[in-house]
Order: structure tokens, then C-alpha cells, then sequence
């Protein structure tokens, strides 16, 4: 999977200026960057951050070469995908969670972070699979409790919600990256590394894949320094980053990235079609 084709274009950064790198500003992609904020990439690129959705829009606009882009978004944009490296899981996601408080089968109302688009869509085809509901969407902001009050459950994504203890919640919290390989048997695939393509992006993976593993073997600074930064237990940040996170991508995972763009399309066919006989 190298290029996905779309009608939207970008204007990339021409002659000698560094790539404009739009990371995502969450825990998860820390690892993927360290090397360009601390290693031997440090300096190769002009590294900004955002959250997932915004990375997606900076590249629309042509206000970005690179960015971690949520995957439900190549199919609008013209980008050349970075191969070797992303953000993805093998199991529990831990900061990808559905968040009810009714039963999943009576849940009508979805309050969805505007922080994600990718995990959205994910709700949505894991909603419908299993308990044959499509509930109506509510864009808002990460924020758990305004969203309850307005809406029968809520994805939350990122930092929100690895401040979300499942045990404890007095809610129902469904690990929506567990539930989707436990549906497929595939890895969910979150978002991954893509570029403008007269940048010609792919050439840089290798740069790519060295500041991610330059930050895998340097975990307990990771996990110092954002642990304290985030307000997360250092305990929370080792695990999630060591037992959740997938930061390296093989063909088991991009698998799963072409089932799950399937059944995104598929779902968003369907509603459509639903919209018209309405």
C-alpha cells in the first residue's frame, strides 16, 4: 500500500526548505518522533503538533509535507504513505474507548471526539457489526462528562482517555482496538506516516523508521519526561507504550489497514444510501 488517490492536493515545500512534520500531539506518537527531536534526525525536518484531525487538515491546506495521518482520511487526500512505521495495536488500544452509559445495544446518541475521525469510524463498524445500531453522531470536544450529559455514550482517544480508568469507571468502556481484532482477527491500524506526493515522501521512511526505534530504545526517558508532563502514572505510560502501542508496521498490519478501509467505505455507503430512501 503506497499511494491512495483522491481529488485534494497540497502544496509541499519546494527547493531546499526542511519537510513540515505535523506529529500528532498525543502520548502514543512520542516514540515515532524522538529521534527528530533528540537523535540524529533532530534538525532534518520542521516539526509541528497536532491532534489527529487537525495533522489531516495542515496537509489538505498545504500547510504541511508530512504529517501521522488518521488512516479514514487517505481516501480524500492525495498522499504517498510512509511505509515502516505508525500508530497501531495488536490488542487493547488502551486510549481508544467507547464510553456508555447504556447498554451498547440501546445506545442511539454518539458523542464523538473531534480530536479523531479514524476512531470514530471505528465505533461506528464495531457498533453496527455487533449490536446492529448506528447511532446518530455529536461532534464535540474530549471532555467525558459534558459529553454523557448529552449523548447515550462517547469515544474518547488519546491522553483523554488513558485519564479513563476502566476498572473504575461507573460507565461501560469498550477498548474499541481489542473489540475490532477480536472481530477480524486483523491489527487496527490508526494512523500512519504520509506525505505529499511531489515531496516523494517514501524516500524519507528510512529517517522515519530511525527516530522511531531511537525512541523505543530509549523508553524510561520517554517515560520520565511524559509521565510527569502528561500526568499519567509512570506505570500507565511504560505499559501502554511497551503492550499496547504498535509502532512498527509489517504486512499483518497493513491488512488490517485495507479491511478496515473497506468496512469504513462499506458502512459509509450504506448510510448513505439510508440518508436517500429518507
Amino acid at each position: 500500500m503506497r499511494k491512495i488517490p483522491s481529488s485534494s492536493s497540497g502544496a509541499p515545500t519546494t527547493g531546499n526548505s526542511r519537510p513540515r512534520v505535523c506529529a500528532v500531539s498525543f502520548l502514543n506518537t512520542v516514540p515515532l518522533v524522538w529521534g527528530m527531536l533528540h537523535g540524529a534526525q533532530r534538525g532534518r525536518f520542521e516539526l509541528s503538533f497536532a491532534v489527529p484531525s487537525e495533522c489531516a487538515d495542515r496537509l489538505k491546506e498545504g500547510a504541511a509535507d508530512i504529517g501521522i495521518v488518521p488512516v479514514v482520511e487517505l481516501a480524500r487526500l492525495d498522499l504517498e504513505v510512509i511505509e515502516g512505521t505508525g500508530i497501531a495495536c495488536r490488542g487493547p488500544a488502551r486510549s481508544v474507548l467507547l464510553v456508555s452509559r447504556k447498554p451498547m445495544r440501546e445506545i442511539r446518541t454518539l458523542a464523538a471526539d473531534t480530536s479523531s475521525r479514524t476512531s470514530v469510524a471505528l465505533a461506528r463498524i464495531l457498533l453496527a457489526e455487533r449490536y446492529s445500531v448506528l447511532p446518530e453522531l455529536r461532534p464535540m470536544a474530549p471532555r467525558l462528562a459534558r459529553m454523557l450529559e448529552t449523548a447515550d455514550a462517547a469515544v474518547l482517544i488519546g491522553d483523554p482517555a488513558l485519564h479513563v480508568d476502566p476498572e473504575r469507571s461507573p460507565f461501560e468502556v469498550w477498548d474499541l482496538g481489542a473489540a475490532w481484532v477480536e472481530l477480524t482477527g486483523k491489527p487496527m491500524v490508526f494512523a500512519v506516516w504520509a506525505g505529499h506526493r511531489r515531496l516523494a515522501p517514501a524516500r524519507l521512511a528510512p529517517d522515519f523508521t530511525a527516530s522511531c526505534r531511537f525512541g523505543q530504545e530509549r523508553l524510561d526517558e520517554i517515560v520520565r519526561a511524559e509521565s510527569a508532563r502528561r500526568r499519567l502514572a509512570p506505570e500507565l505510560v511504560r505499559d501502554y507504550l511497551t503492550r499496547n502501542v504498535v509502532l512498527e508496521l509489517g504486512q499483518n498490519e497493513y491488512e488490517g489497514l485495507k479491511l478496515f478501509l473497506e468496512q469504513a467505505a462499506a458502512l459509509e455507503a450504506g448510510f448513505a444510501g439510508r440518508t436517500d430512501r429518507r
